[in-house]
């Protein structure tokens, strides 16, 4: 498998919340796979119904999680901390990083400069972004969009 990947980028998580909610200039759906929802629930004791709705045409996501109604941000952010953080979704766990996958098979890894953490922390080599593969192709077989 190729990849290509932003060289000689720092990141860092700086927890500031943004990536938990809408902004001035976007409105975020934090997509949730069926398990994640399954594990979320176990975790918390909730009715999936209680912080996720069902969404369709974004498979192998099927489920957007609710966000509250005051702030735009995550039912399960608390004073810019994530109370799910041991079972956070897939796609807080790449944030602020895509991946796309061209014609030719090679996987592309892009990052949004709206994060803060962009340019702080460590320099982000290769086997980061080797694991967020293994990450995402771990959760889609488990989802069961390959063989």
């Amino acid at each position: 498998m190729k990849f290509q990947y932003p060289e000689n980028l720092r990141f860092t998580c700086l927890k500031c919340g943004l990536c938990c909610g809408d902004t001035r200039r976007r409105k975020r759906h934090i997509l949730l796979l069926r398990i994640e929802v399954e594990r979320i629930s176990a975790l918390k004791g909730r009715q999936i119904s209680d912080f996720a709705k069902k969404v369709w045409h974004k498979f192998p996501y099927v489920f957007e999680m609710t966000k509250s109604r005051e702030s735009g941000k995550c039912v399960f952010l608390k004073d810019n901390e994530c109370t799910i953080y041991s079972e956070r979704p897939i796609i807080c766990r790449f944030y602020p990083f895509e991946m796309r996958e061209l014609e030719t098979g090679t996987l592309v890894f892009r990052h949004t400069d709206e994060c803060p953490g962009i340019g702080k922390g460590d320099l982000l080599f290769a086997d980061y972004f080797h694991k967020l593969f293994k990450l995402a192709s771990t959760s889609a077989k488990i989802e069961g969009r390959f063989a």
